[in-house]
């Protein structure tokens, strides 16, 4: 079975603008070249909203150089950004944006949502572009509960809902530039999966809610992320000490530099400098007004 090389968690919150509380389980800026192509994730737990009159969330801000995918748990956000691309995700959505070459976007909770109030969850996962494709034209998948395939695991276990990449058969609807796989699953307490990922493929298992034995070896918590080593074997032993929620996440190395700051990420600092420019120039487009 895949060797682990870590395991690292994070039960500390902050805030992003006024409507995301989140944790965040892994970055590029600590873990580097062994997650590649993947760069961060964040969580939002389980977290009560009361109802407002005010939208809550993040008001316009540039991306370059990468791709944000934001699954959704629970509650709704609302995007638009300035290539032409938004909508509303609900329980059970993805939406896959592309910055590309550069982009302007604002995240807000929906407007049903902040009248009513109620439980809101998400995760959002930023994906490496590889050098070729950094400034591609933006462009946005908007990626409904019903387009995903769900897998039923055997005797009730759980499921598997693969959002990109193909697990059992089954290929998900988001478009990728380079090899990934997201997969979003469940797995009951007691019971036992075992997975096959690519041998090529860096793999990271990221652990939301519940415990894990992977391996028949390491507990992991709720709040954690597992990393293996991309040493050719393709098969990994999850058992659900308690009922859980889990991403699996691989992807083909990049093998390029990675050079970040901020918004943007890029593979070198004068590449970075030029998003500045180019951000403070006003070449990342306009935000379209609500009427």
């Amino acid at each position: 079975m895949k060797k682990i090389t870590g395991v690292y968690r994070n039960r500390e919150m902050h805030w992003v603008g006024d409507g995301f509380p989140v944790k965040n389980l892994f970055s590029y800026e600590r873990l580097g070249q062994v997650i590649s192509p993947f760069l961060l994730l964040d969580y939002v737990e389980p977290y009560q909203f009361s109802p407002v009159t005010t939208l809550r969330g993040v008001g316009s801000h540039p991306h370059r150089g990468f791709e944000t995918v934001t699954i959704a748990y629970q509650g709704e956000v609302s995007h638009k950004d300035s290539g032409g691309g938004g909508g509303t995700i609900r329980t059970g959505d993805v939406q896959w944006m592309t910055a590309g070459a550069g982009v302007l976007h604002e995240e807000f909770h929906s407007e049903a949502f902040a009248q009513q109030g109620g439980p809101f969850e998400m995760a959002q996962l930023w994906v490496n572009l590889p050098a070729a494709d950094k400034m591609t034209t933006p462009r946005y998948q908007a990626i409904e509960a019903q387009q995903i395939p769900v897998i039923k695991l055997e005797d009730n276990a759980g499921q598997i809902r693969v959002i990109a990449g193909r697990y059992a058969e089954q290929t998900g609807p988001a478009a990728t530039f380079s090899p990934v796989n997201v997969w979003d699953g469940t797995l009951k307490a007691t019971h036992i999966q075992h997975i096959h990922v690519p041998v090529d493929h860096n793999t990271l298992i990221v652990v939301l809610e519940g415990e894990l034995l992977i391996n028949g070896t390491q507990h992991v918590q709720g709040s954690s992320i597992v990393i293996f080593a991309n040493d050719g074997e393709a098969d990994i032993q999850l058992q659900a000490v308690q009922d859980v929620k889990f991403l699996v996440l691989t992807g083909k190395p990049l093998n390029e530099p990675i050079q970040g700051y901020g918004p943007f990420v890029m593979n070198t600092s004068d590449e970075i400098r030029q998003a500045f420019d180019d951000f403070n120039r006003g070449k990342f487009g306009e935000l379209p007004v609500t009427v």
